[in-house]
């Protein structure tokens, strides 16, 4: 494997002084293979809008993106090209709403040099004396958006995430970069978890904020860093989409028809495994009983683009693709 070393620039050292007798923690919310909702992205973008940060290193995207297999967006104005949005990745320290600085890896999943990839995260890692990583993604799920956000959380240490249901005995999934760099800093040594937001399938290639909030809390109660302003406002902008969404629902019975059978799907599922809350539903639905989300997605898509197009109305999803399966 070729230096690590040479995949990143340092810009700057880390603060030298430990919070609390412990290093920071690391948190890692990759864009791309999997960020249904947007949800890595709009962490990542609130966490650096809301909070005080600066740059501590940044990636050489040349050698990890493979521009052909994801283009990048540049802009034509009719007789010249003007500009390329090209992909960034970067590792930020963040100070939480206590002052307490942790750190944020955050950009665009890289298609290649994965284990040299990780090898730097952990060098830079080491180098800031970092206690435990975090990642953070959105996933696609058979679940109604008319019910709370669940999570899926996984960990080097059981317990890391001691309460929280375990979804699955053993199940194969397409790698992505995020999880290989979880897995990779535990085996260097480095306690390492995560939380993937189950994200509703027929919204997962929308900019959906309440799939945020949920990883933002997950994030706060697993580490104690202290969001709760950074929280408040994105939960407000995430009872916006909802109410934006239910209105979409409201206006074609067809789509509120196929809200509520997945609706009843999904709390028979919970009821039937003698479960109490969304958080412990199970994924294991015969695919003759999952309600086909395609119209909703053709429906709810072209609202919820519509209002992404608007500044106004919070930070687009960027360049990378939807979430896994969305």
């Amino acid at each position: 494997m070729l230096a690590p070393e040479d995949l990143y620039e340092v810009v700057a050292e880390p603060t030298a002084a430990e919070t609390g007798g412990q290093g920071p923690v690391l948190v890692h919310a990759l864009t791309g293979f999997v960020d249904a909702g947007g949800a890595s992205q709009l962490v990542a973008a609130h966490l650096l809008g809301r909070l005080e940060s600066r740059v501590l290193a940044r990636f050489d995207t040349d050698l990890l993106h493979d521009y052909r297999g994801r283009r990048p967006p540049m802009t034509f104005s009719g007789d010249r090209f003007e500009d390329a949005d090209l992909p960034e990745l970067v590792l930020h320290e963040v100070l939480d709403e206590a002052g307490t600085p942790f750190l944020l890896l955050a950009g665009s999943e890289p298609d290649l040099h994965w284990q040299r990839f990780a090898a730097a995260v952990h060098q830079l890692a080491q180098r800031a004396g970092a206690r435990l990583a975090v990642s953070l993604q959105g996933i696609p799920w058979a679940a109604p958006h008319t019910r709370p956000a669940a999570l899926t959380a996984h960990a080097s240490d059981r317990a890391l995430i001691a309460g929280r249901p375990r979804w699955f005995d053993a199940v194969v999934v397409p790698g992505h970069a995020g999880a290989f760099v979880e897995l990779s800093l535990a085996r260097a040594g480095l306690a390492s978890m995560g939380f993937s937001v189950h994200v509703p399938h027929y919204l997962g290639s929308t900019t959906f904020p309440p799939s945020a909030v949920a990883l933002l809390e997950a994030l706060s109660q697993a580490t104690g860093l202290e969001l709760e302003a950074a929280l408040a406002d994105l939960a407000a902008t995430g009872v916006e989409v909802l109410a934006q969404v239910d209105e979409q629902v409201a206006a074609s019975a067809e789509t509120r028809e196929a809200v509520s059978a997945l609706e009843h799907q999904y709390d028979a599922v919970a009821a039937g495994r003698g479960l109490t809350g969304p958080s412990l539903v199970s994924p294991h639905l015969p695919e003759d009983e999952v309600a086909d989300g395609d119209e909703l997605a053709a429906q709810l898509e072209a609202f919820l683009r519509s209002q992404d197009d608007d500044a106004a109305d919070g930070p687009s999803r960027g360049q990378d693709g939807p979430g896994a399966g969305s």
